[in-house]
């Protein structure tokens, strides 16, 4: 059987782009293969959202889907969509041969846990069968299945035996699966372990690109009934490949390393973000330091070096070095800089609030003011310019709150808010590594963070230490007694435990981040700001 295993970038709500892009992809292999597969909501994008909630977009999804059906002759498509039957909405998987829709087969296990939240839109299938298409005149059995399917085990059905056990011939898994590190090893060895268990062919679709705060990976593949993986799509990319299932021999799984899936996931949530967005130029504010170096790597990748303008404001607090710092960064990447000096702004700022700072010895408000003349420079430079604003606060920084509202969180996009100050610093190494050349200047990778919001200022922290901490206590917050039998400080546990609670309401407000971990702060996360449960 050649089967044509379409992995494809479909923008959420873009119902006639998405069809012409699966119409293309049919037109094309049509001729040349006995079954193409889309991923999951190819045809609507995932996730579609309150979008479902709106009987205009469900009619008009069926209506196109209908128009992909007509274009279709001989050759089985499965088409990852939605449907409706009587007040039932259901994730849906479309076999389509001959003209029309022959079949479909609904998602039964609905993910309600991290990022998803399906109940709240679909109704579970109620029965598992397979789907009998025509292949080279004979009838074959198809067992499909939509992501949440195939991580069945806390489960009561086990969708993919029980398909089996009603004779399917070939597993196929359509799936829009968010991306975190090291998510790809997870998906290859259940699949493969399913495959061997249950003696039986395994194709897994995969969707590819980023959706707001998430990125899918792509890395679809086809696994053979001993277990093999006999072939693997490119990573963070559309790929359409055409696979005779009958000539493949199996192969050798590449594993990327973090620090390039990090690079690459990140690179692709910024092009798409600003792609589907209708953006093409970003604003960075450039402070010499290591994560807004990162971040401006990321967006010059992404969106090209003409696309990026790196802006360094400073203040009579900021060394030589920020500004030389974040000069060589711009020149290294080729992107255009500019210098806008606060000192005068900051000064102004200063003898109008005389009234009310009354003579009181400075502190945070004097700190924070300077921050937020900062955001207002940028958001000024982005607007003039109708671009977007990239923010380049890290994870530690924004778990704990060492971060100033309406200043260095302004943004349209936080690039890095899921990388915690360690990871911010190994990515940066990885790409002067991996691009053979000091695109990150090595000063900013030695030297000590700071804000240079005040004399002689450096970050509060101790990154080796309490960047792995707050990780752990983001992800698995039950740990924290663990973590002082362990030897921790028990004090410095429960300050960031604090810290990180009246951290809330900042992170409510601070723009959508790209997730990269298996617990970012956003939509998987959802902690009450008025929050007094003590451990």
């Amino acid at each position: 059987m050649k089967v044509v295993l379409a992995q494809i970038n479909p923008t959420v709500g873009a119902l006639k782009n998405n069809a012409q892009k699966i119409i293309e992809i049919i037109r094309e292999h049509t001729p040349k293969c006995d079954l193409i597969i889309f991923p999951e909501m190819a045809l609507t994008g995932y996730p579609p959202q309150d979008l479902l909630l709106d009987k205009s977009f469900i009619q008009k999804t069926q209506e196109v889907l209908n128009g992909i059906a007509s274009s279709v002759n001989s050759t089985a498509v499965i088409i990852g969509s939605i449907r409706k039957e009587n007040h039932n909405i259901y994730n849906t998987v479309a076999v389509i041969q001959s003209g029309s829709v022959i079949a479909y087969r609904d998602k039964m296990h609905l993910p309600t846990y991290d990022v998803f939240d399906e109940v709240r839109y679909f109704t579970p299938s109620e029965f598992v069968e397979p789907v009998e298409v025509s292949v080279n005149g004979k009838s074959v059995k198809l067992g499909l299945q939509i992501c949440e399917d195939l991580w069945d085990e806390e489960y009561e059905t086990k969708v993919s035996k029980s398909l089996c056990n009603q004779g399917a011939e070939l597993l196929i898994n359509i799936s829009a699966s968010p991306f975190h590190i090291n998510k790809h090893n997870e998906r290859i060895e259940l699949i493969c372990d399913k495959a061997k268990d249950l003696k039986c062919s395994f194709i897994y679709c995969n969707l590819v690109g980023a959706q707001d705060e998430l990125v899918f990976d792509g890395q679809s593949c086809i696994v053979n009934s001993a277990g093999e993986v006999i072939f693997l799509s490119a990573a963070f990319e559309e790929n359409v490949q055409l696979v005779d299932l009958d000539k493949c021999k199996q192969i050798k799984v590449l594993e990327l390393s973090e620090e390039e899936q990090i690079f690459r996931a990140l690179s692709l949530g910024v092009k798409d973000y600003f792609q589907k967005t209708g953006h093409t130029q970003a604003v960075i504010g450039t402070s010499g330091g290591v994560d807004s170096a990162l971040t401006a790597a990321i967006a010059q990748n992404a969106l090209g070096r003409e696309n990026v303008l790196g802006i360094s404001m400073p203040s009579i607090f900021s060394s030589d070095h920020s500004i030389s710092d974040a000069q060589a960064l711009a020149e290294n990447l080729g992107i255009q800089f500019e210098i806008i000096s606060i000192k005068k702004i900051n000064e102004q700022m200063l003898e109008g609030l005389s009234p009310i700072f009354n003579g009181s010895a400075a502190g945070l408000a004097e700190e924070n003011l300077q921050a937020r003349i900062r955001g207002n420079i940028l958001m000024a430079a982005a607007n003039k310019q109708g671009a977007l604003l990239l923010n380049t606060g890290n994870k530690t920084e924004t778990a704990l709150g060492y971060c100033t509202m309406y200043g260095d969180m302004a943004g349209a996009l936080a690039v890095i808010s899921d990388l915690n100050k360690s990871q911010v610093y190994d990515v940066s190494r990885w790409i002067n590594t991996h691009f053979k050349k000091d695109i990150i200047p090595q000063n900013t990778l030695t030297k000590s963070p700071s804000a240079e919001l005040k004399p002689d200022q450096v970050d509060p922290f101790d990154y080796d230490v309490v960047s792995p901490l707050v990780d752990i206590l983001i992800t698995e917050p039950e740990r924290a007694d663990e973590l002082k039998e362990e030897g921790y400080d028990p004090a410095l546990i429960s300050d960031l435990i604090k810290k990180i609670r009246l951290a809330e309401y900042k992170r409510r407000q601070a723009p959508p981040g790209i997730r990269i971990s298996s617990k970012a702060f956003g939509v998987g996360r959802r902690y009450p700001i008025i929050n007094q449960f003590t451990m």
